[in-house]
């Protein structure tokens, strides 16, 4: 295909394409998708090669967010059953972090539900980031909290943090009709501030909550702008007692091309496959790695991944490589930019920074209320298997095919266990 060609060129010479080029990628056909997955893998691998990042959640306070962000579990008037708890102590969330570390995990992700921390959770933050460096030594810490105060992003990196997460999730145009207790322009600034703090930028998308082929190129444009160093792409999972609970909209084919479609746009970025891919792309996983180089290991905020030592095997099975800690996640071009401006020492520019999720973005639960974590995707545990419908092409809806396994009130899991 001449599109396909002039995609790859483009992603060679990290050139933005044209918008239309970007939508006639989600056009594409079922037919097309071997084509297209094999376009954006030779993008992917000219800057990332074959490896593949692991990125670990720790969910350091759980629920009860006075956000109204309609994908996320841990929502205001939420009636999904998860775990709710506040802050874990920072040697709790230390022998968390240190599970991920221990799978390979390059990256931790502190996440925390809410609108954005005060002083003193930034403080409080800082403790626990304290405790998971001198456990953890080379480990890359990422904050997700929310929405940032002025001097907030500043006092994170000094407290050890690499990076901030914080999602966009959707289009400008459409935000408020996901939420309607911030604003776009909220998460945008708050981005702004991680960028000027020297902090390693990570936002992405949530996509699958009923948006356009325009929104979903829409953001993803913003998102390149933005020029954040990791893009996490999250598959809404619609957790019953929330209000886009029956928002199926996603098959294997689209979550497919919609990670190509970002790889086009953000070829040089880490691209991380987030919250949701175990219940969108299923069997269809391992074709994933040749479009993203970066995944979350294991569970999300409240809900369940797959087990680690399947995503391992995945990794492994499909000829990828996991990053080893002294390897830098981005393309030198990128890592000398970063070092420039932080004075070097942040994870995904030369140190492998790579950002979490943003505040609220992840299954479909992400995003919540901005202080979410970016894998939203559920929160970490295991607990009952719910059946939930998956539609399986247009007009048909299948529930037998996936179930949304997430932690219920009443289980006895460590968080993230």
């Amino acid at each position: 295909m001449d599109l396909l060609n002039t995609l790859v060129d483009k992603g060679l010479r990290r050139e933005l394409p044209t918008r239309e080029e970007a939508l006639a990628v989600l056009a594409t056909s079922d037919d097309e998708l071997l084509d297209v997955v094999a376009a954006a893998g030779k993008v992917r691998r000219q800057w990332f090669g074959r490896r593949v990042k692991l990125n670990y959640l720790v969910n350091l306070k759980s629920g009860l967010c006075p956000e109204d962000c309609s994908y996320c579990s841990q929502r205001l008037g939420s009636k999904a059953e998860i775990l709710k708890y506040t802050w874990l102590k920072p040697e709790e969330a230390s022998q968390a972090a240190a599970a991920g570390v221990a799978g390979g995990a390059k990256r931790v992700c502190l996440v925390a539900s809410g609108r954005g921390p005060t002083d003193r959770d930034v403080e409080r933050v800082g403790k626990t980031i304290a405790a998971i460096k001198e456990q953890n030594e080379g480990v890359e810490v990422c904050a997700c909290l929310g929405l940032l105060s002025d001097g907030q992003a500043e006092r994170l990196r000094d407290a050890g943090a690499d990076a901030y997460n914080h999602n966009l999730n959707t289009s400008e145009a459409t935000y408020g009709q996901i939420t309607k207790t911030h604003t776009y322009a909220d998460r945008v600034d708050t981005v702004q501030k991680a960028h000027a703090a020297g902090l390693s930028a990570c936002s992405g998308l949530i996509a699958g909550m009923g948006e356009s082929d325009e929104d979903l190129v829409d953001v993803v444009y913003s998102l390149r702008e933005l020029d954040p160093d990791s893009v996490p792409v999250n598959f809404l999972i619609p957790f019953e007692g929330t209000p886009l609970a029956k928002e199926w909209n996603l098959t294997p084919q689209r979550a497919l091309r919609i990670l190509a479609m970002v790889r086009f746009v953000c070829p040089d970025v880490e691209v991380r496959l987030a919250g949701g891919r175990e219940v969108h792309l299923r069997s269809m996983q391992p074709l994933a790695l040749h479009l993203v180089n970066s995944i979350f290991l294991g569970d999300y905020l409240t809900s369940e991944g797959q087990a680690g030592q399947a995503d391992l095997d995945m990794i492994a099975d499909a000829g990828f490589e996991v990053e080893g800690a002294g390897t830098a996640t981005l393309p030198a071009h990128r890592a000398d930019v970063a070092e420039a401006a932080t004075g070097g020492g942040c994870g995904s520019h030369g140190g492998g920074a790579s950002l979490c999720g943003p505040a609220g973005a992840g299954e479909a639960d992400p995003a919540s209320g901005a202080g979410c974590g970016s894998a939203c995707g559920g929160c970490s545990g295991h607990a009952e298997a719910a059946p939930v419908p998956v539609r399986a092409d247009a007009g048909e809806v299948r529930s037998d095919l996936v179930a949304v396994r997430r932690r219920g009130a009443g289980t006895d899991l460590a968080p993230n266990a």
